[in-house]
């Protein structure tokens, strides 16, 4: 039962450059969202890491400056659900203390221990099992290479958890992994049993496996030292919230089979909704927050931090500049290949890199700015040609982020696809899911669907047919040119 007097829902994301928070009132809607920016540590090529501690002095002042936004008290919030990045680890002791920076899902230091994993499962077939192949998301190999670099911290290893259930048992909850960061770490088969086959190949040993709650699950209350931390009400229930890129989704409204969202974050983010377990080599599976339904997903290394790198190149300018010249080009003038940080989905080849074709010495900024908008386009028409292979029928298509204030890159994105799109107006992301979960945990909020309609939708964007086919051309040529320049790029790469 939520808190007597509390009628307000605390929703918290740890990020991977942010941390957010939101006091949600399931009447009103959101009445303060706060984000404090944390630190992404990358000591070594390929390293990505964050430091728990920031999280939690952010987490504290952000709590704080939430209640005194909405002038409201501790005693008036009813329940809190986190969420964050997905799978990353964060090794714990027997104490509750973390013994190093947490390593993130797009750390890429494990490479060698992929491969000697997969050399030792052979023939088992780890996507049928889990939902997932072997990849650097894989909690397996980082544990391996843990073990051999850093044996002390890793003998002194009591528990390995997630961002977000680290985060919500330093607030008081039992010990847990959310339900998603089982199914991504690889360690779980589909059915949340411990998969053992993957650790035993490692030869090392293994901290016990937590059990797994889902989303909504309530799993103990704020406890006397984190009250006092954080200036929170003792006893305050904590529900299990979720993985970001789920929470973000669920909370832009992805509640029916073949609800479709392309967020365009510093990566490129596309999630659809299944009624069935959806299984493909190609993408990521996760679990949807409401019972019985699936999100195949995919994450594509670039997208706006390409456009960030093109602003440092041209000596910072403005994206509103290069999409003003960009938009008197002809589509399509130029090719480019987008994989500028590898490739994620539906690649998973982590030594591709960016190719540009066409250029003369008529060649705008602004035809290299659209070509870098198109590139990226056509990464995410890859994965709506997965769902369609894997017989996932699309429907209502949402965009979000930032590169979606971008009204030319929606349009181009609407060309590419051929379909319409549906913008989310400051969609405040995952922090939003985590309240509205600890709605659904506290029963403050009674069905899943609370969030059907109840962020603001801007304009819909529908495709220009002429676009359309100047576009399925140069997709072909698209793929055409990923393939022919592979050999190339991984010599260089590995040079």
């Amino acid at each position: 039962m939520p808190n007597s007097s509390g009628h307000l829902l605390l929703g918290i994301d740890l990020g991977s450059s942010a941390v957010k928070a939101v006091l949600l009132d399931p009447e009103e809607g959101l009445i303060a969202s706060l984000s404090s920016p944390v630190h992404l540590y990358s000591d070594q090529p390929g390293w990505a890491e964050a430091d728990p501690d920031e999280w939690w002095w952010a987490t504290r002042e952000l709590i704080q400056g939430l209640l005194k936004q909405s002038n409201s008290r501790p005693s008036e919030i009813a329940g809190i659900a986190v969420s964050g990045m997905v799978p990353a680890v964060l090794l714990v002791d027997e104490h509750g203390k973390t013994l190093r920076r947490a390593i993130l899902q797009n750390d890429a230091r494990a490479t060698s221990e992929i491969d000697e994993i997969k050399n030792g499962i052979g023939s088992i077939d780890l996507l049928a099992l889990t939902g997932s192949v072997l990849s650097q998301q894989s909690v397996a190999p980082t544990a391996l290479w843990l073990a051999r670099n850093e044996p002390e911290l890793w003998s002194q290893t009591f528990l390995i958890q997630g961002s977000y259930d680290w985060l919500a048992c330093r607030l008081g909850a039992e010990h847990h992994v959310e339900k998603n960061w089982a199914i991504e770490s690889g360690l779980y088969n589909l059915d949340l049993s411990p998969l053992d086959t993957v650790r035993e190949v490692t030869k090392i040993r293994w901290p016990r496996l937590l059990s797994v709650r889902s989303p909504g699950d309530r799993v103990g209350e704020v406890s006397e030292m984190a009250a006092m931390a954080m200036g929170l009400l003792r006893g305050t229930p904590i529900i299990v919230g979720g993985a970001d890129h789920v929470l973000s989704a669920f909370g832009a409204g992805l509640i029916d089979e073949g609800d479709c969202l392309v967020k365009l974050g510093g990566a490129g983010d596309i999630l659809a909704v299944s009624n069935k377990i959806h299984l493909d080599a190609r993408l990521y599976l996760d679990s949807h927050p409401t019972p019985n339904k699936w999100l195949p997903n995919g994450c594509m290394a670039t997208s706006g931090s390409l456009l960030r790198w093109e602003q440092g190149i041209l000596g910072g300018a403005s994206l509103e500049d290069l999409d003003a010249e960009a938009a008197v080009s002809k589509p399509a003038a130029l090719l480019t290949l987008p994989y500028f940080l590898g490739e994620k989905t539906p690649l998973h080849d982590p030594d591709l890199r960016g190719v540009m074709a066409g250029m003369h010495l008529g060649t705008t900024r602004g035809d290299i700015h659209r070509s870098y908008l198109e590139a990226i386009a056509f990464g995410f028409k890859a994965h709506f040609d997965v769902f369609a292979e894997g017989g996932l029928d699309i429907k209502k298509t949402r965009i979000t982020n930032g590169g979606s204030k971008s009204r030319l890159w929606r349009t181009i994105l609407a060309d590419v696809l051929d379909r319409e799109l549906h913008s989310i107006v400051n969609h405040p992301g995952a922090s939003y899911g985590a309240a509205v979960i600890a709605g659904i945990g506290t029963g403050l909020i009674r069905d899943w669907s609370y969030v059907l309609g109840a962020l603001e939708e801007g304009e819909m964007i529908e495709p220009n047919i002429k676009n359309v086919e100047i576009y399925q051309d140069r997709y072909g040529d698209f793929r055409e040119l990923t393939e022919v320049t592979k050999p190339i790029v991984h010599r260089i790469a590995r040079s």
